[in-house]
């Protein structure tokens, strides 16, 4: 322990102990521009209270249902981490809440984030909010609060955690998944930018087993490292979703009856999870334009089309259910609005009867035909 000058202990505190609450301001000042940037009606507060306000009236909403949905970017982030590479998970992590958000129908309204570490580095720690804000711009949600925590001796040297928190709002009978989904509807599906932010314990089991390194070329993508090719950020698909439920009827009565964002599990988990258990769907797997990312993870881990399909969204980020009739109309309205939407198959009698209205973890609702094309 160190002395002073006239020998007194000196004192122990909180810096010493490893928080450095200087940082923490810094942090904060650095982001504000960030933050100002997600503003949006409805919030308009300044970064710094003890909890983020927001106006649903100022919003435009008149008898709204709140929805709220929390999420992480899985170990993805250790391959940011490794990598050094910032700036781009905090998109991943707005992206895994909005897009679970907009499948029920509901606009996103504002985000919050959670950044826990041993030691803050203010210039990381930036590069990241910095994600989350275009994030929230590219969703059209206000980033109106969070928190910082550092915490030392719970996280290894350079290592830091996230989560995210998004509340999003529907207006009263426009819930979605709607009741009406039937036999014939047709199933739309929305191309991924790659693995999105599920599946990196396989992926980063398999990059060591290939004993390719983070900077090393990318096997399918030799012009790029095999971190930035895998850091491609997780698509955020609210805003042409939200378009095209407009244009085409709305969500009460209109040509979107159901949405189902592909997450862990795949499609062959995702899907069921938004289907009345009186129906099924079928897939055509060729129709999907495989991202040659999974072409050299089946290869790596001699993984069969089933064990893909239950742990990757192997090129489908989102599904669209869509009523038969205005089928074309709904992949019209989403290539109108910079989508570019494939149709996948439709909704089928099931082969029995299932147990679960969700649906979750019957991966016998969802059939296919063809294979996977890598």
């Amino acid at each position: 322990m160190g002395t002073t000058k006239d020998d007194k202990p000196e004192p122990i505190t909180y810096r010493a102990s490893g928080v450095d609450i200087d940082a923490g301001n810094a942090l904060v000042h650095a982001i504000k521009p960030l933050v100002k940037a997600t503003r949006r009606s409805g919030a308009d507060a300044d970064l710094g209270g003890f909890g983020g306000l927001f106006d649903l009236k100022a919003a435009g909403f008149r008898d709204p249902i709140l929805v709220a949905a929390n999420d992480g970017v899985g170990t993805k982030l250790k391959i940011a981490i490794d990598s050094g590479r910032h700036s781009s998970i905090g998109i991943d992590l707005v992206a895994m809440c909005v897009n679970d958000l907009v499948v029920q129908g509901a606009e996103p309204l504002f985000f919050l984030d959670y950044y826990a570490t041993g030691h803050l580095d203010v210039a990381v720690a930036r590069d990241v909010v910095a994600g989350i804000a275009e994030g929230c711009r590219m969703a059209g949600c206000a980033l109106i609060g969070g928190e910082t925590a550092e915490m030392p001796g719970m996280y290894h040297k350079g290592d830091y955690d996230l989560a995210g928190f998004a509340v999003g709002a529907v207006e009263r009978g426009e819930i979605l998944p709607r009741a009406d989904i039937a036999i014939g509807d047709v199933l739309i599906g929305l191309p991924s930018s790659g693995v999105h932010s599920n599946g990196y314990s396989l992926v980063r089991r398999l990059a060591q087993s290939e004993n390719i390194g983070w900077g090393d070329a990318a096997p399918w993508a030799p012009e790029t490292s095999l971190g930035e090719a895998l850091l491609e950020p997780t698509r955020i698909y609210v805003k042409p979703i939200l378009t095209a439920i407009e244009a085409t009827g709305g969500a009460s009565d209109g040509a979107v009856k159901g949405l189902s964002h592909i997450t862990g599990g795949g499609l062959s988990e995702n899907v069921p999870r938004v289907l009345p258990a009186t129906v099924a769907a079928a897939i055509d797997l060729s129709a999907i334009a495989v991202p040659p990312v999974f072409g050299w993870l089946a290869k790596a881990g001699r993984l069969d089309d089933a064990e893909m399909l239950r742990t990757f969204n192997c090129g489908i980020g989102m599904i669209v259910i869509a009523d038969r009739a205005r089928a074309n109309d709904v992949v019209q309205a989403l290539t109108d609005a910079g989508e570019a939407p494939v149709v996948l198959g439709e909704i089928i009698t099931p082969a029995g009867q299932r147990s679960d209205a969700k649906g979750k973890g019957e991966t016998w609702a969802v059939t296919y035909e063809g294979r996977l094309k890598y």
